[in-house]
């Protein structure tokens, strides 16, 4: 209990702030929400509290009274290579044969972008806040998220409010097996994320009874696209128009329009009613969607089959989440399934982004778009996780791919 009581006197000495020329600081209450002004801390201790804070860290470090066992592992302070005014002085500066840091600036950097003391805190003619360490900057960032009022969202359009179980959150998306941040390109340091991935797929084509699915698109509207590009890339061009129901979401119908104009697909909207399949074969396909723009759940079981019939490629969009107790897209007739994966679990966020997903039949796969991840065996004989079917991907087939879109 003595040797105890003796180790925290020792810390508490040690952690003593210094008296000379120290002013006495205090971290801030939360500001309320509808106080944009800088706290005190801010205003008036922001130098203070950075430099003390790393006062005490080196004062700990340096200390023989304290144990080994209390002072911090990484000696951070003393492998960081900041501009250190010995070092940049003596060694570095004298080096390069320039007085100061800002003659060395002045050479190197373009005057047309040079920040200047004068100028770095200011653009367009405002005065920009400064922020001295990560403390400081999360303390403001909180002050500003105080100001925002937090409304109900009744637009809807693929849009919908969700709930994260905390369980899933910590266990799986804050789990770094799951998350290893690097290209699926390099499989043998990005294990955690094609598992992830492979998962993605696997839970995509067992909501919607499709066959393939890839690893996720950009949203559902990027996926919308590139289902009608893939239908024209089916009949290799030769099927120049393409009908889109009226019932999309109009964010989808804008993306489509901008893709089409691009190829030069000749797009069609309307309602599916009115289309004349005496003409389907100038057509590559079909795009409709079920729970709609409106709300209406659709049963598309019929038009899917007059469209297959006819040789077009049949697209439907749906929910996730709807999929679970309506008729899936496969049950349905459909060639290819997209939507939005927004509704498994992902906040709203502003507006996004959010993952959509794309799910085809067994025939369509090599001209799916996207990434797909499989299961193989490394030289021990071990399960390990590969991207698949690599040769539809643009770092192998460059501008003949199938497509260059992206995994969310």
């Amino acid at each position: 209990m003595t040797q105890c009581h003796t180790v925290k006197t020792r810390v508490a000495q040690a952690l003593k702030r210094p008296s000379s020329g120290m002013m006495t600081g205090m971290l801030p209450i939360r500001a309320s929400s509808s106080a944009m002004q800088l706290s005190g801390l801010q205003m008036n201790n922001k130098m203070f509290i950075t430099q003390n804070v790393l006062e005490k860290q080196v004062a700990i470090m340096k200390d023989e009274n304290i144990p080994k066992q209390l002072k911090a592992s990484d000696e951070y302070v003393y492998r960081h290579m900041g501009n250190s005014k010995g070092i940049t002085e003596k060694t570095i500066l004298e080096f390069l044969g320039v007085a100061s840091v800002e003659e060395l600036m002045d050479q190197v950097v373009p005057k047309g972008i040079r920040l200047t003391p004068e100028t770095r805190f200011k653009h367009n003619g405002l005065e920009l806040e400064g922020i001295d360490s990560e403390v400081l900057m999360l303390e403001r960032m909180r002050q500003l998220a105080d100001n925002n009022v937090i409304n109900k969202s009744f637009i809807g359009q693929g849009y919908y409010g969700t709930n994260t179980p905390s369980v899933i959150r910590r266990n799986v998306l804050e789990n770094p097996r799951w998350y290893t941040p690097y290209t699926p390109y390099q499989a043998e340091i990005a294990q955690g994320r094609l598992e992830a991935l492979l998962n993605f797929q696997t839970a995509i084509m067992e909501i919607t009874g499709m066959e393939v699915s890839n690893a996720s698109l950009l949203d559902e509207a990027t996926a919308a696209a590139e289902a009608v590009q893939m239908s024209y890339n089916h009949h290799n061009g030769k099927r120049m128009k393409y009908f889109v129901s009226d019932s999309l979401f109009p964010q989808t119908i804008e993306v489509i329009k901008t893709k089409c104009h691009a190829i030069g697909i000749d797009l069609e909207i309307g309602p599916t009613d009115t289309f004349n399949f005496e003409n389907a074969k100038d057509y590559s396909g079909m795009i409709v969607q079920t729970p709609d723009n409106f709300g209406t759940v659709h049963d598309y079981e019929s038009l899917g089959k007059s469209v297959k019939e006819s040789g077009m490629i049949f697209t439907i969009v749906s929910d996730i989440l709807g999929n679970c107790i309506l008729k899936t897209p496969a049950a349905m007739g459909a060639d290819i399934a997209v939507g939005s994966a927004q509704r498994m679990g992902i906040p709203l966020g502003y507006g996004g982004p959010h993952p959509g997903y794309f799910a085809s039949t067994e025939k369509l796969k090599r001209k799916l778009p996207g990434r797909i991840i499989g299961i193989s065996k490394d030289v021990h004989g071990n399960q390990a996780f590969r991207m698949a079917l690599q040769t539809r991907e643009q770092h192998i087939r460059r501008d003949k791919a199938t497509s260059n879109i992206c995994t969310a």
